[in-house]
């Protein structure tokens, strides 16, 4: 507290007991046990003690509706009336989940108000469902409600923020957030994922149409990329391009399916290699930046990475960069992507 008794600006923390009624009644790889993971790690490592929660709320039908269809947000609402429903081959729905995805949201929504509005400096959102590849009109890939997307659109709509950019580090492309934005000039969307690879968005040549176009850039890895490949990433095309956006906001689909070891994924980036990635986001839009959860599937590696992002957004110093070099291929994917955006733009 300050000697006038106002709260200084610390790291938000959004995590609710009722995400953990989201759940299977057989063996899913987004099951509770990953949020339970990360709660007891940072728990563990007096990290969640430093941050000041945030409550999960339910988003109202208006927020949701700033990115879903109304036929969508009446089917998952649904949901709630049955034990269980497969919504796809990947995506399932039991009582729990309707309530579980608009506590999400609104939790996300919340939370990035807290920042944009300078109560809080950052924030982590421990998420379930995840949302990035919910489409308006459909949920898909283990994903309900799209979290990220509606809380951008919220903070737009409220004037706390003009531009923005999503940050979206998951193993899998976010398809639900490329659409939503696709055409808008106020949002720029930058994906770093494996492909070809579910759900098959995401090639270099998408980069935005209308008024949007240019602002969607996308680098499709082949499997095995690491941290250094990641940092090239972020040092040749993230922050040149961000540099020129200049954000207010900076939200992050932060997956932790690309670490090493994960069973969806063939990609090797450690915790290391997140904690870096996030120091430099940090230095973006004031520092104003929300890491929401989406993917990750190794309890140990979802845990140790999110454990090492929050040590950052608190305001430790990141682990030397002792990366090494990029490899060849991630340096072609780099240059075709440069070239792809200089030809939107």
């Amino acid at each position: 507290m300050s000697g006038h008794g106002v709260e200084a600006p610390g790291t938000g923390l959004v995590f609710d007991e009722r995400f953990l009624l989201h759940r299977a009644p057989y063996e899913h790889p987004e099951h509770p046990g990953r949020l339970v993971a990360i709660r007891d790690r940072l728990s563990s490592d007096g990290l969640s003690a430093r941050c000041r929660g945030v409550p999960a709320r339910e988003a109202t039908r208006d927020e949701l509706a700033r990115v879903h269809s109304a036929a969508h947000i009446d089917a998952i609402e649904a949901t709630a009336d049955r034990a269980f429903q497969q919504l796809d081959p990947d995506t399932y729905a039991c009582r729990g989940s309707a309530a579980a995805a608009k506590l999400a949201a609104g939790g996300l929504i919340d939370l990035v108000r807290e920042v944009t509005e300078g109560r809080l400096e950052n924030g982590l959102a421990l998420l379930r469902p995840p949302g990035h590849h919910a489409e308006a009109d459909r949920a898909m890939g283990f994903c309900l409600f799209n979290n990220v997307a509606i809380a951008a659109r919220a903070a737009r709509a409220s004037g706390a923020a003009r531009r923005i950019l999503i940050v979206d580090w998951d193993l899998h492309h976010g398809n639900g957030t490329q659409h939503t934005f696709w055409e808008d000039p106020s949002v720029l969307y930058l994906s770093i994922h494996q492909f070809p690879f579910y759900p098959g968005t995401g090639s270099i040549d998408e980069t935005g149409g209308g008024a949007g176009r240019g602002l969607t850039v996308n680098v499709p890895w082949p499997g095995g990329m690491g941290d250094a490949e990641y940092a090239a990433a972020f040092e040749r095309i993230l922050e040149p391009i961000a540099s020129e956006f200049a954000p207010d906001l900076v939200i992050v689909s932060a997956g932790f399916d690309a670490a090493q070891g994960d069973p969806l994924g063939s990609m090797r980036v450690t915790p290391a290699g997140y904690a870096w990635m996030t120091s430099r986001l940090s230095r973006l839009a004031g520092g104003r930046v929300v890491l929401a959860l989406e993917g990750g599937y190794n309890l140990e590696a979802i845990s140790e990475s999110a454990a090492a992002c929050l040590r950052v957004l608190l305001g430790e110093r990141p682990p030397a960069r002792e990366f090494g070099e990029p490899s060849p291929g991630a340096l072609r994917v780099i240059d075709a992507a440069l070239t792809a955006r200089e030809r939107a733009s």
